[in-house]
């Protein structure tokens, strides 16, 4: 059961349901949009405590949007869990963005396929099987990789495995690699063949040397790889990731 605080949070956001944003609840109020958005967005006072609807500005949003006294302090059933607009959503929280589920076939979405590498130790080519864990492929928005003059055919999907670019990269996510660009750049991160194993590390350059290291701080676990032709063959260059760690 939600507590008082909660219920009267629970309400106003029925109140920018109805009335379409908070700026227009605000407004019938007469207090400040920011302070209500900080209200529904969790934002903490001065003490540490979330901003809750104290009893003087739930009197103003009841008298102001036409409710009896006492309603924000009421259950309203069903009336308070109406799914948001997208619009509503953006009234709530400032810069949410749509998200679009791509169908197969979807002409404004590149399908990128999602892979396993075999590779072999000295052998600079590699070959890919199918991965099908949580779908075969991920799908690119085409204005995405059409600005960046990517050519889709040459991108594929490869999952994280181990914890040694944490927390950059997560085992479980998935990352985008353009098997096109392996030009070798200070910084980046890219896909290897290391010595017949894949791996996913940053290049870095110190004292004319080339070095594969590791995100995880943890560098006495997961320590520098020297990288010399023979046993460091770049596969791609990693150009985006999805992740479920927030």
């Amino acid at each position: 059961m939600a507590t008082s605080k909660e219920l009267r949070i629970e309400n106003l956001r029925a109140l920018v349901r109805e009335f379409k944003t908070a700026d227009a609840v605000a407004q019938l109020a007469g207090t400040a949009p920011m302070y209500l958005s900080q209200i529904l967005n969790g934002a903490k006072s001065s003490t540490g405590t979330p901003r809750g609807v104290g009893d003087a500005l739930a009197r103003k949003l009841e008298a102001g949007c036409g409710k009896e006294v006492g309603w924000l302090d009421l259950p309203h059933g069903t009336e308070v869990d109406t799914p948001l607009t997208f619009e509503q959503a953006q009234a709530l929280l400032p810069g949410a963005m749509r998200v679009v589920i791509a169908e197969t076939g979807d002409p404004n979405f590149y399908f990128i396929k999602k892979v396993k590498l075999q590779l072999r130790a000295g052998v600079t080519g590699f070959q890919t099987i199918p991965d099908i864990y949580d779908g075969d492929t991920v799908s690119l928005p085409k204005n995405w990789v059409d600005r960046r003059d990517i050519d889709p055919n040459t991108l594929m999907a490869l999952t994280v495995t181990g914890e040694s670019m944490e927390p950059n990269l997560y085992a479980g996510d998935v990352v985008i690699i353009d098997t096109a660009d392996k030009v070798m750049k200070d910084g980046a991160v890219y896909a290897f063949n290391y010595d017949g194993e894949s791996v996913i590390k940053r290049l870095v350059k110190e004292r004319g040397e080339w070095w594969l290291f590791s995100d995880n701080p943890d560098q006495t676990r997961h320590r520098p790889k020297g990288c010399r032709s023979g046993d460091c063959g770049i596969i791609g260059r990693v150009i985006k990731r999805e992740t479920d760690h927030i």
